[in-house]
């Protein structure tokens, strides 16, 4: 029998080097094991959404996989044109359909692409469906009956169709921020797509009024040239913020490669951390918009959360690193917000998903309805909940380098890291140590990537980096 790769669903979707693992046998084999997924859940007659993002391949690779759900007579609808992720995830919603696929790698280089599904509430599938996914696939492989059907004789028959999905997404963002007030408040507005998939979103939501949107790198590069990859932190936004700091905007949001996450730069060019940035956006729920309900926040999301929830008297509830968990347990709570340290955020009226294009929006109007700039939003934050200060570290993991023993190092902790006395320590995903005055670090093997992620949240910017340092010690890389 032929070797198989071996398809494995990380924290969000199976990722692997195009054309190495990244193959169209081994996306038909996805595609596949969905369309048997959705025949034994009952919920392939309800059809299937499919989008796909700016990377090499991607229109070729959704494609092949609407051919493949043809073929089993599932009603799908391809995306006629390159869509975010939270764009498709609500297609889904729109459609009522059984399930989801999107091709995209995230936030990956461009070496990367990624095959993610979404069942029917439109979040990220649950450890569950995701097992049995993997089954699926896995049988898939085994068997090597994958039928397919020709794209044009799909169409002609009506079996796929190619609807806009903008529409109906950008209709409902006015049900969940103000943009009419936006629109005239009079913003500069700098949008770094970084060559991905929100390319235009800002524009097409907020249309003609007194603030602009300036697009930057908004035109589709698969090679995401000048970045490591298209993540919306700091080392990858040089041209935004040099743009910023020559005083062209009030403030500058960027949107991964999918749009599922958000960076925010203030009007001087500084990256506000995404703990801050999530913090700010619960800020404006529960104050702004008067909401009240419980926050939602992964391990490796700030203690700033607790402090702020506290002042408004809502419950918190904390999960393991990943959207499956933390949709999950917003659907499960109808949490407000809900969002991780990835700077992907998700809120209540519009799907329990990341969504890098409606946390832009709320930051704009939380600039607008407070009066406030970006830097003074920041300051704001301290005044409310103190100084907390944020920093990851990401250790490449070579061949033949095991990831380190979290139960062993949890079992024999440092006394101090950073200088702060550990409590003690966790282990729902990595190792969390419990530090002093509600700070906190983790190690934690990446579940999409070779690396290992190393986080700290402290009082100043010194002592996060030597609790950086401290943590990479005690995980032995």
């Amino acid at each position: 029998m032929a070797d198989h790769t071996e398809i494995r669903f990380g924290t969000d979707g199976w990722r692997a080097l195009i054309a190495r693992d990244y193959t169209f046998e081994n996306v038909r084999a996805c595609a596949e094991g969905v369309c048997r997924l959705l025949e034994a859940s009952g919920e392939a007659s309800q059809g299937l959404v499919i989008g796909y993002d700016t990377r090499w391949g991607s229109p070729e690779f959704a494609a092949e996989t609407a051919q493949v759900s043809a073929a089993h007579g599932i009603k799908t609808w391809l995306a006629d044109r390159v869509v975010p992720t939270p764009v498709l995830s609500y297609s889904l919603l729109h459609h009522q359909a059984g399930g989801g696929v999107v091709i995209t790698a995230s936030h990956n280089s461009g070496l990367w692409n990624g095959f993610k599904y979404k069942p029917f509430y439109a979040g990220s599938a649950s450890q569950e469906i995701v097992d049995e996914l993997e089954r699926h696939i896995a049988a898939a492989q085994a068997d090597g009956n994958i039928p397919s059907m020709a794209l044009a004789d799909a169409e002609a028959s009506g079996i796929v169709e190619r609807p806009q999905m903008a529409p109906p997404y950008l209709a409902n963002l006015a049900n969940v921020v103000d943009i009419d007030a936006i629109r005239n408040a009079g913003l500069k507005v700098g949008f770094d797509a970084m060559h991905g998939a929100g390319a235009g979103y800002f524009e097409a939501a907020l249309g003609t009024g007194s603030t602009t949107i300036d697009p930057i790198r908004g035109i589709r590069n698969p090679a995401f040239p000048g970045m490591g990859q298209p993540e919306p932190i700091a080392p990858n936004l040089a041209p935004s913020i040099d743009l910023a700091r020559n005083g062209a905007y009030d403030v500058v949001l960027a949107t991964d490669g999918d749009a599922d996450r958000l960076g925010v730069l203030d009007e001087h060019g500084n990256f506000i951390s995404t703990l801050s940035t999530f913090a700010l956006l619960c800020f404006y729920q529960l104050d702004v918009r008067g909401l009240r309900g419980p926050v939602v926040r992964s391990l490796t999301q700030s203690s700033m959360i607790d402090r702020l929830a506290a002042l408004y008297e809502v419950p918190v509830h904390r999960t393991a690193v990943g959207f499956k968990y933390v949709g999950q347990t917003m659907m499960d709570v109808d949490a407000v917000a809900a969002g991780e340290e990835s700077g992907g955020y998700a809120f209540r009226g519009n799907i329990p998903e990341r969504d890098g294009i409606l946390s832009g929006l709320m930051f704009l109007d939380l600039m607008v309805k407070t009066g406030k700039r970006p830097s003074e939003l920041v300051a704001m934050l301290a005044e409310k909940v103190g100084e907390h200060h944020y920093n990851r570290l990401d250790v490449t993991l070579g061949p033949g380098v095991s990831k380190p023993d979290t139960q062993a190092l949890a079992a024999k902790p440092p006394e101090r890291i950073g200088g702060l006395r550990v409590l003690s320590t966790e282990t729902p995903d990595g190792v969390l140590y419990l530090l002093e005055n509600g700070f906190w670090g983790l190690i934690r093997p990446s579940g999409t990537e070779p690396l290992l992620r190393i986080y700290a949240e402290g009082d100043s910017p010194q002592r996060v980096e030597e609790m950086l340092a401290d943590l990479r010690i005690a995980s032995g890389n």
